[in-house]
């Protein structure tokens, strides 16, 4: 595994929320959702009637972006991917479930999470990406530095 990969796969595992830009019949739209990944492939979930999930039926092709908060330049560091997302079922969404209440809790424990939270998963559809070009922006490494990770390499 190369030195770029092992790196976003550990920046991966450390942030939560990610950044969708995507386009539909009323434009482009960003929306941030919480992520869980399985190598570079990031699972989300998203109620079907949201923009960015319309936008994604529409089209597939997305962006995403994936950052820190800071205050300072050389602070930055992220995730940078375009790619496409699609709606999943079956074993894949059960892996994908299964990923993401071992990262969010109350998913895990959806039986025991409040009534709202029931509710709202109960109308929500699961959606995988799969990035196509992928870059790690690291301005500690030098002022605008990427890495780009090669996103067809075996894990």
């Amino acid at each position: 595994m190369s030195e770029a990969r092992a790196k976003v796969l550990a920046y991966l595992q450390a942030q939560h929320a990610m950044t969708i830009a995507s386009l539909g019949e009323d434009g482009v739209w960003a929306a941030a959702v919480f992520y869980v990944n399985d190598g570079l492939r990031l699972y989300f979930l998203s109620a079907p009637t949201t923009r960015h999930s319309r936008n994604i039926a529409h089209d597939a092709r997305i962006a995403v972006t994936i950052q820190e908060d800071c205050a300072d330049w050389p602070q930055i560091k992220g995730i940078q991917a375009e790619g496409r997302a699609v709606e999943i079922a079956g074993e894949e969404e059960r892996r994908a479930r299964e990923l993401y209440g071992a990262k969010f809790p109350v998913v895990g424990k959806l039986a025991q999470a409040p009534a709202a939270i029931v509710k709202a998963f109960a109308k929500v559809r699961w959606y995988r990406f799969e990035p196509e070009r992928l870059y790690f922006i690291d301005n500690s490494a030098g002022f605008g530095h990427r890495e780009a990770v090669d996103c067809s390499a075996p894990a």
